[in-house]
């Protein structure tokens, strides 16, 4: 028989207070179990000796915890969001910082290298970029809505217009409604 620390949901087991329950959910510490006869939901160890099993459902695949899906998640992002293509940095800005200048003489300023801060604005971008296609890819927007929304990007890339000076080349830098395309 297994374990009640290797219970899939669907078991069943008893505990000594709160009677009969049956799993719904784990993970790597704990089950969710809910108990008949106080139509409770209770969060319970996984490692804990009092409970007896009455009837163990097995998983018969591989059980997912938050943790597993957690790295999946952060693998996927990396493997996508996090591969922006190569914009250079202007050559004048390489090297350098930026530094956010408190008006309260008493608080210290923050510095940033250059090119941390203009990766921040390039992935801005390249979120900003992968929105818009998605807008315009959506199946249950119409072309009004596809029109409306574009209308907010585009006036996203018009605020973000100042960044420009930063951008080694022209063609990589914000346009907003007012730039040709």
């Amino acid at each position: 028989m297994a374990q009640a620390s290797e219970l899939a949901p669907g078991s069943k087991l008893v505990h000594p207070k709160f009677g009969t329950g049956m799993i719904l959910s784990l993970d790597d510490t704990y089950y969710k179990i809910y108990f008949y006869t106080t139509e409770e939901v209770k969060t319970l160890a996984r490692d804990y000796e009092g409970f007896t099993v009455e009837e163990a459902k097995v998983p018969d695949f591989p059980m997912l915890t938050m943790k597993d899906v957690e790295k999946a998640i952060r693998e996927a992002l990396i493997q996508t969001s996090e591969r922006a293509p190569i914009v250079p940095l202007g050559g004048k800005w390489m090297g350098g910082n930026v530094v956010f200048e408190p008006n309260d003489a008493s608080l210290q300023p923050k510095e940033i290298p250059m090119s941390a801060f203009f990766h921040k604005i390039v992935m801005v971008r390249e979120k900003l970029r992968v929105l818009e296609q998605n807008i315009n890819n959506h199946p249950k927007l119409d072309d009004e809505d596809r029109v409306h929304l574009q209308q907010y990007i585009t006036r996203a890339y018009g605020s973000l217009t100042t960044f420009n000076v930063l951008f080694a080349y022209k063609e990589d830098q914000f346009r907003g409604s007012g730039g040709k395309e």
